[in-house]
């Protein structure tokens, strides 16, 4: 593609640090940088048309672990490692809603669910909410966050569902909401964004790094930030993160429908929620983890018959419902559930594998990257 001499000057000229990816990690770390130094001139390249990825596509959970996740996970983590996450996301959270506004992201703190239909899972998490809550009370600061609440199956509706535990400070956001505030507050601080460029690779020379677009652009800045998560594989090559599908329905709006909060279900593989009238249900990567280790967008009747499944047979069984739409998104996970926010050569720091916690966690990690980026 050739550039005017005008269009070269004013928008890929000059420029001190490039962001790739404008996703919840990128558009932090621009927020960041231009906070701390309100001079600098900070470029973000898309590849999509609209954010890619998982931060414009997720369920908008404010969530930050289930009980039977976090269990699951100090299985093979310390009490040390699983708490500090958690107390990340937490943080990350009071972040992300002090940065925006609880309004301009519809935040709502209905709680959230984890939804069983089997007592011996039930058993496990239930005896564990004493340990749960007096660790999480160190973090939060409220004493019983985690409670049973089997006296709402029958609010909600439910069928084939034999408990349920609360998450008294889990809420809701809306996605698009927040990735709109987002970009809006930083092209109010003069960060340019350009959608529809695929970056092919990074090289740093030790002076400067070559940005090298299949649109033939090679752009140069002093330093670069890559925050493309589960696509981190294409520019990262050698890094443990891998993407992971995730696959999500709606419904048409239902008539008095009984749902509000968000929901989890087996460990967290599967979640649900009230979007206004309608119910929104995604999951079921465990069904076939092999196929849903993939950046390309799609959906497979495997992952979407389940899920129908779980609508009629447990959600909605004694309502009528059609679904409207369907889509999914690319996360990016790993062996490990911490980030990787690190420096990958003298000017070039990564930003990625949100493990599925991006809404939690990316305004804080977009901030560590940016430290890193100034103190260099």
């Amino acid at each position: 593609m050739y550039l005017s001499y005008w269009e070269k000057d004013s928008y890929l000229s000059k420029i001190d640090v490039v962001i790739i990816g404008s996703g919840i990690v990128g558009l932090n770390a621009a927020l960041s940088l231009k906070q701390k130094q309100k001079k600098l001139n900070i470029l973000i390249l898309e590849k999509g048309l609209l954010p890619m990825g998982a931060s414009s596509k997720n369920a908008g959970f404010a969530c930050f672990g289930s009980p039977s996740e976090l269990l699951s996970d100090l299985k093979s983590n310390s009490e040390q490692e699983i708490f500090s996450l958690v107390e990340k996301r937490w943080k990350g959270l009071l972040r992300l809603r002090k940065n925006l506004g609880d309004k301009a992201i519809d935040f709502h703190n209905w709680g959230g669910y984890e939804v069983f239909d089997d007592n011996h899972k039930y058993d496990a998490c239930a005896e564990k909410i004493d340990y749960l809550n007096k660790r999480t009370s160190q973090i939060i600061g409220k004493k019983n966050t985690y409670t049973r609440a089997d006296n709402a199956i029958k609010k909600f509706g439910f069928k084939n569902v034999k408990h349920l535990l609360l998450n008294t400070a889990e809420g809701q956001i809306d996605t698009g909401k927040m990735i709109k505030t987002l970009i809006a507050k930083v092209r109010d601080l003069d960060v340019e964004i350009i959608n529809g460029i695929d970056v092919l690779k990074v090289e740093d020379d030790t002076k400067k790094v070559g940005i090298h677009c299949s649109n033939g652009w090679v752009i140069t800045t002093p330093k670069v930030i890559i925050a493309t998560n589960g696509f981190a594989k294409q520019l990262l090559p050698d890094y443990p993160v891998f993407p992971a599908r995730a696959q999500v329905l709606i419904t048409e709006p239902i008539k008095n429908l009984k749902l509000k909060g968000t929901f989890h279900y087996d460990e967290g593989y599967y979640y649900f929620r009230n979007i206004g009238d309608r119910v929104l249900l995604g999951g079921g990567r465990n069904l076939d983890f092999k196929a849903e280790e993939t950046t390309a967008f799609g959906l497979t009747n495997k992952v979407q018959n389940k899920l129908e499944e779980i609508l009629k047979t447990m959600i909605l069984p004694d309502t009528k419902h059609k679904i409207e739409m369907r889509w999914s998104g690319i996360m990016g996970v790993g062996p490990e559930k911490k980030s990787i926010v690190k420096a990958s050569s003298k000017n070039i720091f990564c930003a990625v594998r949100m493990g599925g916690m991006g809404v939690a966690i990316g305004s804080l990690v977009g901030e560590e990257v940016a430290e890193l980026v100034i103190n260099s």
